[in-house]
């Protein structure tokens, strides 16, 4: 061990050690504050995603859960026209375009294909609100599944950095490559910190989707049902 390295060694025992924040920071090469910066996109795209979705499928249920009993009673009674209009005031439930759907079909019908039409009606506006619910997923997924690789990019870079301030520099020690050693590290740590909230905000908000893609598909097969009974 050089002497170069005794005193780093030394400086970090008594508390002197020059990897500080700071200095990590100080000592990144341009292809790293690269890596950095794509990790802080992905980052601030994960949370714009992650509150835009959260209000939206809280909205989406909140205004299903005061819809639901509404037009229940309204088709008990048959009035289509009341169970209409209140769809069309609940436009960011994802019942109320389903049950929209069908019914306006169901209504304008009068012949005997006019079920088939419903039905179809129905498939339509479940495929649609489907996607219009899973819009921005695909982004998450993406984020969690390459900012580790973004990371380990920055690490091979700061690795590679390392090594060359080692050929570069006879005796070479800590206080030398230290930095560059800090900067892979933090890069690395960085992206499985972007990473990780990334693939469970995924996997959570797949599952809400989940949840209304059956709540969507019972309340079609409701409505058939209402549908049948009312052409008898």
């Amino acid at each position: 061990m050089t002497v170069l390295d005794f005193t780093a060694l030394a400086m970090f025992a008594s508390g002197e050690s020059q990897f500080t924040f700071y200095n990590i920071v100080s000592n990144i090469t341009i292809p790293g504050w690269v890596v950095v910066s794509v990790l802080t996109l992905q980052l601030v795209y994960m949370i714009a995603i992650g509150i835009e979705r959260y209000l939206t499928y809280g909205k989406t249920k909140a205004q299903s859960m005061l819809y639901a009993p509404k037009v229940s009673q309204a088709l008990k009674k048959g009035d289509l026209a009341e169970a209409i209009s209140l769809s069309d005031k609940f436009k960011d439930s994802h019942l109320a375009m389903v049950v929209s759907s069908g019914l306006k079909e169901f209504q304008a019908g009068s012949g005997s294909e006019t079920m088939e039409a419903s039905k179809r009606a129905l498939e339509r506006a479940i495929a649609v609100k489907t996607a219009e619910l899973k819009r921005g997923l695909s982004g998450l997924a993406s984020v969690g599944s390459t900012a580790p690789f973004v990371g380990l990019l920055g690490t091979v870079i700061g690795i590679m950095f390392a090594f060359d301030v080692i050929a570069t520099t006879k005796n070479a020690g800590i206080a030398e490559v230290g930095g560059k050693i800090a900067e892979a590290l933090v890069a690395t740590a960085y992206g499985i910190a972007v990473a990780v909230p990334g693939v469970w905000l995924f996997n959570w908000f797949s599952n809400k989707v989940t949840s209304f893609s059956v709540e969507m598909e019972n309340t079609a097969s409701e409505l058939v049902d209402f549908f049948i009974k009312q052409r008898k």
